[in-house]
């Protein structure tokens, strides 16, 4: 059969146990291969995100990533950034600095540190911010089935995707959504809400997005650092807490956020669950 041989990692991230995360395909012999044929793979593993370690073109990352979703091509997203870091440092990856790796994608240089616990990357700047116009939050209470005094708040979170994030009152309110995916359409709406007292994480969240291919992503990178920018930089969270995600779908995770020193930091768990070689 036609093809080459390359190095694959399908690595589970952000979970609080082993397939309790969102699962990233890794190709980390990616380079040399079309467009076409990277979208092509995509579509085939059918997760929310499969992506490709290529060399850098800049001299001060470390490797370059392609991101793409069943449905095309994104310049930034951050579970499958984690996981694809992890792959690479797994498979002999050596950065240039010990405590840190800098990653190249469509979005430009992204920045994740690393400890004796877990990856965080540095959440990127936000291409669009401020409050949801009026007819935009129309159609997301509709696509939400939810009445328009359900929602506390409505902002843009946008660092890629094309995020918009919309705060509501309870964590229960969160998890008996049930969307109308065909009326949301092209939007990208993350969900909020705080916890109860007691509970080991602090914000609920949910993440759907039906124009990926993907009506309800489990956990999310790209949408829990925008959220990170909001709650955090609106006093409506500490500098640091953990936000649960999945929980409706049976995952269990656990997005840990900090903001120290000016930027936004996003961690979660990552571990490898498939190793071998693909044929592409």
């Amino acid at each position: 059969m036609g093809g080459k041989e390359r190095r694959f990692a399908q690595v589970d991230v952000f979970g609080a146990d082993a397939l309790l995360g969102n699962p990233v395909a890794v190709v980390i012999d990616g380079d040399g291969l079309s467009d076409a044929e990277m979208a092509r793979f995509a579509r085939w593993t059918n997760l929310s995100e499969t992506t490709f370690l290529l060399p850098p073109s800049d001299p001060a990352a470390d490797y370059r990533l392609r991101i793409f979703t069943p449905g095309g091509e994104l310049p930034f997203a951050g579970h499958p950034t984690l996981g694809s870091a992890h792959a690479w440092l797994k498979t002999g990856g050596v950065p240039e600095h010990a405590d840190r790796v800098v990653q190249q994608c469509g979005a430009g240089l992204v920045e994740l540190r690393r400890d004796a616990h877990r990856l965080a990357f540095a959440a990127p700047p936000l291409l669009r911010s401020g409050k949801v116009d009026e007819e935009t939050l129309e159609r997301v209470v509709a696509s939400l089935r939810i009445a328009k005094t359900d929602v506390l708040a409505a902002e843009w979170v946008d660092n890629g995707p094309g995020w918009l994030a919309v705060l509501l009152r309870s964590a229960s309110d969160v998890l008996a959504l049930a969307p109308d995916f065909a009326a949301m359409g092209d939007l990208k709406v993350g969900v909020v809400a705080s916890q109860p007292d007691g509970q080991d994480t602090d914000f609920e969240v949910r993440g759907f997005v039906p124009a990926f291919g993907i009506p309800e992503d489990p956990v999310t990178g790209s949408l829990n650092g925008g959220l990170a920018m909001w709650l955090i930089g609106s006093g409506r969270a500490p500098a640091a807490y953990v936000a649960a995600q999945g929980t409706a779908l049976g995952r269990a995770g656990r997005v840990h956020v900090e903001h120290a020193h000016g930027r936004h930091w996003i961690g979660g768990d990552t571990r490898t669950i498939v190793s071998g070689t693909v044929r592409i």
